[in-house]
Formats: structure tokens, sequence, C-alpha cells
């Protein structure tokens, strides 16, 4: 179920979407969110320090926040980190994203997801932060919201990330926590 990309059911409106707004036929603004597993994940975080407890509070508020001309969307490796969350946590976090459009996983995400971890953009790990940074870029979302800033939303990175996406020809998603979307109403 969540290893399929359903690209004829939820990448393709997706797709006429943005065409539409492309060609001027749309005139309210779109805004695309990606989603990584941050997200579902502190959505039904159970440790009790303040602070977690907080970053939960904001993308709970985020999540439920009206989103009237936004899209949500995420990608194959939230799923398969949320796959290793400890049970029931794993499956709570499922459901919560169940209904959210998954983009596809390509061998040029793959392409991208190398040339990031090569240059040192991202740590290590194909199938983690490069692999949502690459989705997001690829896939020209306005957002990619997560609560890593200690590889992703990290201002002391955003001009490396903007420097290689710009030589690959790729969009720059803003990287941002949901406490930052609250703080402008987005």
């Amino acid at each position: 179920m969540f290893g399929e990309t359903q690209h004829s059911v939820n990448v393709l409106p997706f797709f006429w979407v943005r065409l539409l707004l492309h060609l001027g036929c749309i005139i309210f603004m779109v805004n695309i969110y990606y989603i990584e597993t941050s997200i579902p994940s502190y959505y039904y975080e159970n440790r009790t320090d303040i602070r977690v407890r907080a970053m939960q509070e904001w993308t709970k508020q985020w999540w439920h926040l009206p989103k009237p001309n936004g899209i949500i969307q995420t990608g194959l490796p939230a799923i398969i980190e949320l796959l290793d969350a400890p049970h029931p946590k794993n499956e709570n976090c499922l459901e919560l994203i169940k209904d959210v459009t998954m983009l596809e996983y390509t061998d040029e995400i793959d392409d991208i997801v190398t040339t990031y971890i090569k240059h040192k953009i991202m740590p290590n790990e194909a199938m983690g932060d490069a692999a949502h940074l690459a989705l997001a870029s690829f896939y020209k979302c306005d957002f990619l919201v997560t609560w890593n800033c200690k590889h992703i939303a990290n201002a002391n990175k955003f001009d490396h990330i903007a420097r290689m996406n710009s030589m690959l020809g790729l969009f720059n998603p803003k990287l941002v926590t949901p406490f930052q979307l609250l703080e402008e109403g987005e």
C-alpha cells in the first residue's frame, strides 16, 4: 500500500495543478508542503520533556490548520523510516499520512541524492535526509516541513543547499519547521 507510488491517482492531479498555475488558469496561490518523517513522528511523540511537548503541539496545530490552497506530500523515504519506528507509534504515524500524496522516487531522484551526499550537503544515508531534500527540490515543493534542524532546517546549510540546487537546476524549497509556518500563518 505505502510502497506503491499511486502515480495515476496522486501525482497526476498535482501535475495538472502545476500546469494550470503555469498557464495562468488558476489565480489562487497553491502551497506545496513536503513533510519528512519528523512531522508524523512528533505528532505522536510520547516523550514528556517540555521542548518535545511544545514541538508536538506546534506540529498538531500546523497539521490541523486549514490549508485550503495547500497540498501536503511525502515520499517513500518517510514511509521506510516510519516503518522502523516502534509499534504502535509507527501504525499511528502511517495512519496519519495515509491520504497524503506520495511522490514517486525515480532514478533521477537517486542521482540527486548521490550528488547531495558526494558534496556533503546531507549525511551519508541514501534514504534519509538527502532523499527528502531531493524529492522536495525535484518536485518543486514550496516548503520542506521538518523538525530536523541539524541536517535540513539548518540556517548554516541554506546557502550551500541553494548553491547546489542551482547548479543542478533544481528548485529551492523553503526549509521550515511547523512553528515557523504557524508564525507566518501558512
